[in-house]
């Protein structure tokens, strides 16, 4: 009997959409407790952040290298500016280390942040840069160069090998259930970008079946997390493929991950009209939809361009980056081609501050300051303060 490719496709979509059916827990929120908890946030804006002294998450967290001082002044900075929540990525390999020592330091950030008005989402697991990650003093940043430290996690070796798999678990229900009620974490982020091959960095090197390694252990590590008993929101934000709207024209991974978020969430660096054409596609969900990164400056992806749309339609907006540091993501992505060694960009990438806390582009934010209301804020205690 003869199947057309497009009739095959259909068959795999419904056979996949049975099969994530069967693997999504029960307690997966409804629509509507997702929506009642989104209509308790403030309007959410804020940056994927790891301060200006870390090359990596394992250089943020490890104890010998745990900058509370620093991460203190970066987020009275941008608390200065209105901003209420941060995305940060946690590692495996920091809790395998010293689990113990890792919940403290994750206790003492939350401190910080809680000080700020700040309550982040943390990132449990990471498939982008270096798939070789090893804990203790991490390499300095190649000159020149986008992101050279970033690392995996869980790494090739870990993601490869099954029996590492019992140990991803120790490490999310330790995490996950040691902050499972904290009214500081805003929510858990399972995995960032689960299928990225990162191109042309690290290619070469990556599983040639990354996707479908991955695409077997997302559904249990969001399992792990409800199991651990998060009272906070799951999601795995899509950044890739067709029309996010319609289940027959994106794959496997973005199925998956639309099917088994508490809340939906997305990225996006490209011109403000793909940013808003995306946010249309994901409304058809019905629930909370967040852009957990976005901005880049030399791709047309603004904050001119997309904040004011992400506040006109409710969605939180979490840029790349914070503060230029050792990450050096104010440099393009090409610049793992060409690396800007003798040279500044045209414009930066990434980064709302200078190092010193200075902003690159005062323009930007002021917009922050204005559609967060933090401007507002501020006239209002001037005022009040030049009336007594």
């Amino acid at each position: 009997m003869y199947v057309s490719r497009k009739a095959a496709r259909a068959l795999v979509v419904i056979l996949l959409l049975c099969h994530v059916a069967f693997a999504a827990p029960s307690s997966k929120w409804t629509e509507t407790e997702a929506n009642e908890w989104y209509k308790r946030q403030p309007f959410l804006v804020g940056s994927n952040y790891n301060p200006a002294t870390a090359i990596n998450e394992l250089e943020m967290w490890q104890a010998d290298t745990f900058d509370p001082r620093r991460i203190d002044l970066e987020l009275g900075w941008a608390e200065d500016i209105g901003m209420n929540t941060m995305r940060v990525y946690l590692h495996d390999l920091a809790y395998k280390q010293d689990p113990e020592g890792f919940k403290r330091r994750i206790d003492e950030f939350l401190r910080i942040a809680d000080k700020h008005k700040i309550r982040p989402m943390f990132v449990l697991f990471d498939s982008c840069w270096d798939p070789f990650p090893v804990t203790g003093k991490q390499r300095e940043p190649r000159p020149g160069v986008h992101n050279s430290g970033w690392m995996q996690s869980p790494g090739k070796v870990a993601l490869e090998d099954p029996a590492e798999y019992p140990r991803l678990a120790t490490y999310v229900k330790g995490v996950v259930g040691a902050f499972k009620d904290d009214r500081r974490i805003l929510a858990w982020d399972i995995w960032n970008e689960p299928d990225n091959m990162n191109e042309p960095a690290y290619s070469a090197l990556e599983p040639k079946n990354k996707a479908e390694l991955v695409l077997a252990l997302l559904p249990q590590a969001f399992q792990w997390a409800r199991e651990a008993g998060a009272t906070q929101p799951l999601t795995s934000g899509v950044w890739k493929g067709g029309d996010w709207s319609n289940p027959r024209d994106i794959g496997a991974m973005e199925i998956t991950q639309l099917h088994l978020s508490d809340i939906i969430s997305f990225h996006n660096y490209d011109d403000p009209a793909s940013f808003e054409r995306r946010i249309k596609q994901l409304q058809r969900y019905n629930r909370p939809i967040l852009c957990t990164e976005y901005m880049a400056r030399g791709n047309g992806s603004t904050f001119e361009g997309s904040l004011p749309i992400a506040k006109r339609y409710n969605v939180a907006a979490i840029n790349w980056g914070l503060v230029q540091g050792k990450s050096q993501t104010h440099l393009p992505w090409d610049s793992w081609r060409r690396p800007y060694v003798d040279r500044e960009p045209a414009i930066w990438f990434h980064e709302v501050f200078r190092t010193d806390g200075t902003p690159y582009r005062a323009a930007e934010v002021e917009l922050i300051k204005r559609l967060t209301g933090k401007l507002k804020a501020q006239a209002a205690r001037s005022h009040t303060g030049a009336a007594m």
